[in-house]
């Protein structure tokens, strides 16, 4: 019989600072859902993290998608939702190919770009949404705030499209999403409303956050799709134990390489470790928002604001939210602001995790000779996370297996993507019709006191 599983606080510790009053409780997996961040304004973490045998992992070699899906799902969810259920909702979610390419001997690209907006982000999207839908008090309408820099928020957004009893609102910065990020953003529709915000992504993230922890909006009903919602998490752990279903023997390490921004990516295949996937090394290349490698590197950490714009636009994070939970599983505690009330064992984090900063210079680069010696086809996330990987090699070794994840499809930037290349690129079938599609979002300033009236005037709480 394993221990039931409960989620408490990154927060939990910081008794003395006068802004947190330190939930020092347990929640169930449904109210950290619901909820979306702690009451301390801290992350929600699982205690204790499901173990999977190897033996269960290998069991799945030819197994489909969905019965991984259901493997690390039931890991946690056993005991708050029938099996059946559970069953029906990782069916509807994962309705899509998880391709994994040959690049060369030992060497794979995971292509997470297959979804109905061509991201990895429909993974966690789609199953979250539907476990809401599953929890949701019946005549009580959840408002979900997300703030996004680029793939997040269509993914949120067209996984919530006509869900039962949920509005979403999504904030992204202005000129920092890329033409089609902006369009699948502000096309979506119904009970999903596109908001345009004058500032870098860390104020939409920092809005959201600031609405979460006002006491006097209590009663909106509020709740998070962002990667601070373990939700989010949760489903992000799949695809790595998938990838080692379909490559790996048993008792073979394995290397991942994870395109780093606000972390949720990366942080799901650290708990596929600690679940018992046998990852060598978790890469964690960032873009020039280099504040986690140079943290590693130095063993000070220093928040990047405003965050710097960068061509891979959806990573450009200066402080991401889920290094509290980094921080946490290593012993260490970091607040929402970046400031660091404990440092965490960086040794170990190191044994672990390598990270690393690419320059747009690289990103291109890296782009054009991908294509050029192995054909294929990588857009800026992606070549961050192969560039990632081939620094990794080139310090520490080879290494016989090795993934590097492609986190959105190429044709979701051809301004880049096209020119580099100086080949058209073929737009995957979600996104054909996109051009069709009108909306407008609305627009707004950084400013929380605007921000906060118009959720309280727009905001409806019952069915």
């Amino acid at each position: 019989m394993t221990a039931k599983i409960g989620y408490f606080s990154t927060n939990r510790n910081l008794d003395g600072i006068p802004w947190v009053t330190p939930f020092k409780g347990y929640a169930s997996f449904r109210e950290a859902l619901l909820q979306g961040q702690a009451p301390d304004e801290g992350l929600f973490m699982p205690d204790p993290i499901p173990v999977i045998a190897p033996e269960e992992i290998m069991s799945l070699k030819e197994a489909p998608y969905t019965a991984v899906a259901m493997l690390v799902a039931a890991a946690f969810l056993q005991d708050e939702i029938p099996y059946d259920i559970l069953k029906r909702i990782v069916e509807d979610a994962y309705n899509f190919e998880v391709p994994l390419e040959y690049v060369e001997e030992g060497r794979y690209i995971m292509r997470l770009d297959q979804g109905p907006t061509a991201s990895f982000k429909d993974f966690a999207a789609r199953m979250m949404a539907r476990l809401m839908s599953h929890f949701r008090p019946r005549g009580i309408r959840l408002n979900v705030l997300v703030a996004t820099s680029g793939d997040t928020g269509s993914a949120v957004g067209e996984a919530f499209r006509d869900v039962e009893g949920v509005d979403v609102y999504i904030l992204y910065p202005q000129g920092e999403v890329s033409g089609r990020q902006k369009k699948q953003l502000d096309t979506i529709g119904g009970n999903v409303r596109a908001i345009s915000i004058e500032g870098q992504f860390d104020d939409c993230q920092n809005l959201v956050k600031q609405a979460f922890s006002d006491s006097s909006l209590g009663s909106l009903n509020l709740t998070s799709a962002n990667s601070i919602n373990f939700g989010r998490i949760l489903p992000q752990i799949i695809y790595y134990v998938y990838a080692y279903t379909r490559l790996g023997r048993r008792g073979e390490g394995i290397v991942f390489s994870v395109p780093s921004g606000n972390f949720g990516n990366a942080l799901g295949c650290e708990y596929a470790r600690r679940m018992g996937l046998p990852v060598a090394k978790l890469v964690m290349p960032t873009n020039e928002n280099n504040e986690f490698p140079r943290f590693l590197e130095t063993g000070i950490y220093e928040k990047i604001s405003p965050s710097r714009a960068c061509l891979s636009n959806a990573m450009n994070v200066g402080h991401p939210s889920n290094l509290a939970r980094f921080f946490d599983l290593y012993g260490g505690t970091v607040d929402r602001n970046g400031a660091v009330h404990r440092y965490p064992d960086r040794e170990a984090m190191r044994r672990h995790i390598f990270s690393v900063s690419i320059s747009d210079q690289e990103t291109r680069e890296t782009i054009r000779r991908v294509y050029h010696h192995r054909g294929v086809v990588l857009e800026p996330h992606g070549a961050v996370g192969w560039r990632g990987l081939e620094v990794y090699l080139e310090r520490f070794g080879d290494f016989p297996l090795c993934v590097s994840l492609e986190t959105a499809h190429p044709a979701k930037f051809p301004e880049e993507v096209e020119v580099l290349l100086g080949i058209p690129l073929e737009l995957p079938q979600s996104m054909r019709d996109l051009d069709k599609r009108t909306g407008e979002p609305l627009a707004l300033s950084r400013d929380y006191k605007l921000f906060k009236a118009f959720l309280q005037d727009t905001l409806k709480i019952k069915d």
